[in-house]
């Protein structure tokens, strides 16, 4: 289900105002945890009515659905913009998993929430269209890395798999333990994906 109707045109302040739902609902849910988070507690909290809530929402699921979703998107373009020009495909995968590992490290509250929904059947299917896509994109690398002869043949989506695994992990290690994200061994990831991959 769609927050707002296709057609609807956001203001610049209704964008703000949508915004600030968001952020603040992101940070609640992670405080105090999704379910015990109430739609009025969101709304009083940055001093809005309901009506403010529903008019960009339909519901809370569907508020934590768009933040999934934006998440997803903005980890994705994050990983974009990192690779963008780069013509070597182990490159490309070692500067993908240091973008990774940099937008997972500032947005620790949304990978709480990601961890959440994994754990609920109304969330999860959304989340493996989006780990299905991002597996997807690393494969395209790792088959171009082979194409190239870099790499030895073998099986892409397993090992695009394994480094989306590694690379999550590490990340939610770090934010389990509040962990300063400047203290993300990033080089020490990138060298255990690239020797993996390269054998």
């Amino acid at each position: 289900m769609m927050s707002i109707a296709p057609d609807r045109k956001l203001t610049s302040r209704g964008q703000e105002r949508r915004d600030e739902l968001v952020r603040y609902a992101v940070t609640r849910f992670a405080e105090r945890g999704y379910h015990p988070t109430s739609v009025a507690e969101i709304v009083d909290g940055i001093g809005v009515g309901k009506g403010v809530f529903y008019w960009y929402f339909s519901s809370k699921e569907d508020l934590l659905r768009e933040i999934l979703r934006e998440g997803l998107l903005r980890i994705r373009r994050h990983q974009q913009a990192a690779i963008r020009n780069e013509p070597n495909p182990l490159r490309r995968i070692e500067n993908g998993v240091r973008a990774s590992l940099e937008w997972l490290s500032d947005n620790t509250e949304v990978m709480r929430l990601v961890d959440f929904a994994w754990t609920e059947d109304t969330f999860a299917s959304d989340l493996r269209r989006g780990r299905a896509i991002s597996i997807e994109d690393t494969a395209k690398h790792l088959r171009d890395a082979m194409d190239q002869g870099l790499i030895a043949p073998g099986d892409a989506v397993t090992m695009a798999t394994a480094i989306r695994g590694i690379t999550e992990e590490v990340s939610r290690l770090h934010a389990d333990t509040d962990a300063d994200p400047s203290t993300i061994p990033a080089d020490d990831v990138v060298r255990m994906v690239l020797t993996g991959i390269a054998g």
